[in-house]
C-alpha cells in the first residue's frame, strides 16, 4: 500500500476503535517510503522563508548629529514575503481550523530581567541627552519636559527616581525666567498671533504645566510622616532637598505656596531632624535674601497660621527665624520715595573722582535732540518705578511686621514656656519698630513675667509639671533669664527713635523694672552659670533621652551676665536720661560687691561698667570714696531690696571692696581696679 509524504503539522490523534484497524505506520514501512521524500523542494523552502530583504532605504540624521539606518516595517516585510509561506493555500486554512482546535500550549518565557546597575546607567545617558536638549535650546525641546519626568515611572527603580528629581531640579532652576507666567486660557493659544508669539506661548504653557506637575509630584513624596519604608524616606529627602533648592533659585516663580506649604509642614515637627535643620536655613536664607517682600510676606504668613493651629507647640528655632527678616534694616532707615538712589558715576562726580569719558560718537542736531528727550524719559520712567517699587515693599514689610508682633504678642499671652526666651529677645530686637499705642500693652505684659519670675524665686509660685519640665524631663523655663529678657525689652523701647522724649506723655514709668534688676543682683551674682547661655555645651546626661538632643542656636544665647550689663547699661548710661545720685551710689556699691562673688570674666564685664559710670557720672559716686562728704544719716542696709532702703550714703558704706580687687590674682581686675580708683582721685583734687 503507498504512502504519500508525511504531513508538515501536528495532527490530532482520533478516538480509539476497536471496529476500525488500526492505522499506525510500522517503522518498517515508514523507511521504505523514504525514496518517495521530496527533501530537495523542503530545504528549498526552508533557505527561502529566512531570507532577509535587503534594504535599500538611504540613512537619516539625527538631532544629534549621528547617522542611523532606516529601519524596514516589520509589517510591510511579512506582507511581502506572505507568497513564500509553505504549503498550499487549501493547507494554509487547514492549519488555521486545526490551530484554534489544538488547546495552549506553554506559556511564552518571560522578559529578560536588566541589572539594576544596567538600568541605572541607561537613565543616566537618557536623562543627560534629555537636560541637554533643554539646556541648549529650551522653546524647541519644551515637549522633553514630560518625557525627562516619564522616565521616573512609579514601577522604575528608586535611584533612577531620585537621578530624575534632581535633574528635573536643575534644569527648572537654568531655564525659569525672571518673571512669573500666566496660564493661558485655551481661546488665548487659539488667538491669530504671529509665529514666534505662538512658539512663545506654547513653550510657556509647558513650562508651567511640567513645573507644576513636578511640585505636585515633590509634595506628594515630602508628604507623611518618617516612619516610612527605607526607599520611600530615602525618596522624602531627596523632594525636601528639592524644593529648598527651587525656593532659593526661583521664588518669583509660580508654585510658590506649594513649596512653601511643604516648609512649613516639615517645619511643625518637634523633631531636629536633617530635613528640619535644612528646612530652616532654607527659610532664613530666604527672609535674608528677599529684596522684593512678597516671598517673605507669603512664608510668615503661613508660618503664622501653622503655629497658631498647633496651639504654638512648636520648636524654638521656628520662631527664630523672623529675626532673618529683612524689615530689620529697612523699615528702620526708610529709602526717599520721590527720586531713585544715585547711581554710582553721579555719585563719584560730587566726591570730585575722575569719570572715564566715553568715547565721543558724532551725531547730528536731531539725533542729539531724540537722545536727549529719550534720556528725559527713561529717567522720568527710573523714577516712578522706584516710587511705586518702594510704596509696595514698604505695604508687605508692614503687614509682615504685623503678622510677627501678633504671633510673639499671642504666644506672651498663653505663656508657652519653651518660646518665652525666644518672644522676649524677638521683641527686644524689634522693640523701635513697635507702634507707641501698644507700648502700654508690651510693658504689662513684661511686668507680669518679672512677678511671675519673683514668685518663683520666693517659692510662693507653684509651675505646673508642663511648664518647668519638657518632652523629654529636660528644664526648659528659667525664670531668672526670663526676667532679665523683660528688662532689657522694656529698655529697648524707650531707647529707640524719639520715645524717651514722649515717655512723660505716654506716662510710661521704668521704675518697677530698675527695682527688680537692683534686688536680683545678689542671686545673679552666687548663680553657677552666670556665664553659660541656654545653649551653651554641657556634658551629656548618661540617663537622658537620644532624642532630646538639641540642634545648634544662634539666636536666644546671650549669658545671664550679658543681659546685666545690658540692663545696667540702659539704666546708668543712657544719656537722656540719667540717674539720680542715689541710685547711681546704690547700683556702684552693690557692682563692687558682686564683682568678688563672679567669676573672672564676668568681674572684668562689671569692672568695665564700673570705669564707665565713673568717668560719666563720677561726682555723683566720688562720696563712696570720700566719708567726709557724705551727707546722708542712718545705717547702711546692704541686704535691703530697694535702692532708698540701702541708704548707701550712710556711715559704713565704704568701697572696702577696691582693696580686696588690688590683690585678685588677675591681673586684668587689678589694673581696672586700681583705673577705677585713678577716676575718682582725678574728680576729687
Amino acid at each position: 500500500m503507498p504512502h504519500g509524504r508525511p504531513a508538515k503539522r501536528r495532527r490530532i490523534t482520533p478516538p480509539l476503535d476497536d471496529d476500525i484497524p488500526s492505522k499506525t505506520i510500522k517503522s518498517s514501512d515508514l523507511f521504505a517510503s523514504a525514496a518517495d521524500w521530496d527533501l530537495e523542494q523542503a530545504y528549498a523552502q526552508k533557505n527561502r522563508s529566512k531570507k532577509t530583504k535587503e534594504s535599500t532605504r538611504l540613512p537619516i540624521k539625527t538631532a544629534e548629529g549621528a547617522l542611523q539606518q532606516a529601519k524596514e516595517d516589520a509589517e510591510d516585510d511579512a506582507a511581502s514575503d506572505s507568497f513564500l509561506g509553505s504549503g498550499s493555500d487549501n493547507e494554509g486554512d487547514d492549519d488555521d481550523e486545526h490551530a484554534s482546535d489544538t488547546p495552549p500550549t506553554d506559556l511564552e518565557p518571560a522578559a529578560p530581567v536588566v541589572p539594576l546597575k544596567q538600568q541605572i546607567l541607561a537613565a543616566k545617558e537618557e536623562i543627560a541627552r534629555l537636560a541637554g536638549l533643554l539646556n541648549e535650546d529650551p522653546e524647541e525641546h519644551a515637549g522633553s519636559f514630560k518625557k525627562l519626568a516619564q522616565i521616573a515611572g512609579p514601577n522604575s527603580p528608586v535611584p533612577v527616581q531620585k537621578l530624575v528629581l534632581a535633574a528635573l531640579a536643575a534644569v527648572y532652576k537654568d531655564v525659569i525666567p525672571g518673571y512669573r507666567i500666566r496660564l493661558y486660557q485655551d481661546e488665548d493659544l487659539g488667538n491669530k498671533v504671529s509665529k514666534d508669539v505662538r512658539s512663545s506661548r506654547h513653550y510657556e504653557q509647558a513650562l508651567v504645566t511640567g513645573f507644576q506637575a513636578y511640585v505636585k509630584h515633590l509634595a506628594s513624596l515630602a508628604k507623611g510622616g518618617r516612619n516610612k519604608a527605607e526607599d520611600a524616606q530615602s525618596l522624602r529627602n531627596v523632594a525636601i532637598n528639592c524644593v529648598c533648592t527651587l525656593l532659593l533659585s526661583v521664588p518669583h516663580f509660580n508654585c510658590r505656596t506649594e513649596l512653601l506649604n511643604v516648609l512649613v509642614r516639615e517645619l511643625a515637627s518637634r523633631e531636629a531632624s536633617a530635613d528640619f535643620v535644612k528646612c530652616i536655613e532654607t527659610l532664613e536664607r530666604l527672609f535674608a535674601d528677599d529684596e522684593d517682600g512678597a516671598p517673605s510676606l507669603e512664608a510668615v504668613g503661613l508660618l503664622t497660621k501653622m503655629m497658631k493651629a498647633k496651639d504654638y507647640r512648636i520648636r524654638e528655632e521656628v520662631l527664630n527665624t523672623f529675626l532673618q527678616l529683612r524689615l530689620l534694616l529697612e523699615l528702620s532707615t526708610p529709602s526717599s520715595t520721590t527720586k531713585s538712589d544715585r547711581p554710582a558715576e553721579d555719585m563719584s562726580k560730587l566726591h570730585g573722582r575722575k569719570v572715564k569719558k566715553e568715547k565721543f560718537e558724532h551725531r547730528s542736531k536731531k539725533e542729539r535732540k531724540l537722545a536727549k528727550e529719550r534720556k528725559a524719559v527713561e529717567k522720568d520712567m527710573r523714577d516712578a518705578d522706584a516710587t511705586v517699587n518702594y510704596e509696595e515693599r514698604e505695604k508687605m514689610q508692614s503687614e509682615t511686621l504685623k503678622l510677627v508682633f501678633v504671633t510673639y504678642f499671642r504666644i506672651l499671652k498663653a505663656r508657652v514656656p519653651e518660646l518665652m526666651g525666644a518672644v522676649l529677645e524677638g521683641l527686644a530686637v524689634y522693640a523701635h519698630l513697635i507702634n507707641q499705642d501698644f507700648f502700654g500693652d508690651v510693658l504689662e505684659a513684661l511686668k507680669d513675667i518679672i512677678n511671675q519670675a519673683d514668685a518663683a524665686m520666693k517659692g510662693d509660685l507653684d509651675l505646673e509639671s508642663g511648664d518647668s519640665l519638657g518632652a523629654y524631663g529636660e528644664e526648659i523655663r528659667d525664670m531668672a533669664r526670663e526676667s532679665l529678657l523683660s528688662t532689657q525689652t522694656a529698655f529697648t523701647l524707650l531707647s529707640g527713635q524719639d520715645v524717651s522724649k514722649a515717655a512723660s506723655s505716654l506716662h510710661l514709668d521704668l521704675s518697677f523694672f530698675t527695682s527688680h534688676t537692683y534686688r536680683s543682683m545678689y542671686q545673679l551674682s552666687v548663680d553657677a552659670d552666670i556665664e553659660l547661655g541656654p545653649k551653651s555645651i554641657h556634658l551629656p546626661d548618661p540617663h537622658a533621652s537620644k532624642t532630646s538632643e538639641k540642634g545648634a542656636n544662634k539666636i536666644n544665647v546671650s549669658t545671664p551676665i550679658l543681659l546685666l550689663t545690658r540692663v545696667l547699661t540702659s539704666i546708668l548710661l543712657i544719656p537722656s536720661q540719667p540717674p539720680p545720685t542715689i541710685a547711681a551710689a546704690a547700683f556702684c556699691k552693690r557692682l563692687l560687691t558682686i564683682s568678688l562673688q563672679v567669676p573672672e570674666k564676668s568681674a572684668l564685664a562689671v569692672l568695665s561698667l564700673l570705669a564707665k559710670l565713673a568717668d560719666k557720672h563720677g561726682r555723683k559716686i566720688e562720696a563712696l570714696w570720700y566719708s567726709d562728704e557724705r551727707k546722708g544719716d542712718g545705717v547702711f542696709r546692704g541686704e535691703s531690696d530697694t535702692v532708698e532702703g540701702t541708704n548707701v550714703l550712710a556711715t559704713g558704706s565704704g568701697v572696702w571692696e577696691g582693696e580686696l580687687l588690688r590683690k585678685h590674682f588677675c591681673p586684668k581686675i587689678r589694673e581696672q581696679a586700681v583705673a577705677i580708683d585713678k577716676v575718682i582721685a582725678a574728680l576729687h583734687r
